[in-house]
């Protein structure tokens, strides 16, 4: 199986500093939907990972968050693509938990939910936490310059091994290529 793990906002949709709290605010990146199409239409199995932890501060509830993930789902069929499923950690940053990025829990579940060994399994994200939690995992982190992408990549301290990409676009572009 051909698996590939993409963070959700700053990767295929706006990030916001003040969350993603309704489908009206959910909007996608340009050429994100495009990217997952090509991908899943290759073959790729295509799984989000999100930390979700306005639920946990009473942004939204889970009814919000699964109108937005309809949303998505929606608009990538439109486009010709899947998302298999989606994780999420509902935790907010004091809780304690271990799914919660940068920890690799959520990594770990997905690797249970398919019986799939991550090493090398492409895990796309825009934040540090997101590429610390994918490299614990053993999975192979890509940074995009979307969302904090930019922020991310000038601060540092990069797990190694990073690849570094414009957009989920050029991810899937050079995905494809390899493969």
């Amino acid at each position: 199986m051909k698996l590939i793990i993409l963070d959700r906002d700053g990767v295929i949709n706006q990030d916001s500093d003040a969350f993603v709290k309704s489908p009206d605010e959910w909007i996608a990146l340009p050429g994100s939907l495009a990217a997952i199409a090509r991908l899943s239409q290759a073959g790729y199995t295509v799984v989000v990972a999100s930390n979700q932890s306005g639920l946990a501060r009473g942004l939204f509830d889970m009814a919000t968050l699964n109108a937005i993930h309809a949303k998505l789902h929606r608009e990538l069929m439109q486009a010709g693509g899947v998302i298999d499923a989606i994780f999420l950690c509902p935790h907010g940053p004091a809780d304690g938990c271990g799914c919660r990025k940068p920890l690799p829990g959520m990594y770990h579940d997905i690797a249970g939910r398919y019986d799939a060994d991550l090493a090398g399994v492409p895990a796309v994200g825009d934040s540090l936490r997101d590429l610390q939690a994918a490299a614990a995992a053993g999975c192979a982190p890509w940074l995009v310059l979307t969302g904090n992408g930019i922020k991310t990549r000038d601060k540092g301290g990069l797990p190694a091994g990073t690849r570094i990409a414009a957009d989920l676009s050029a991810v899937a572009d050079t995905l494809l290529q390899e493969t």
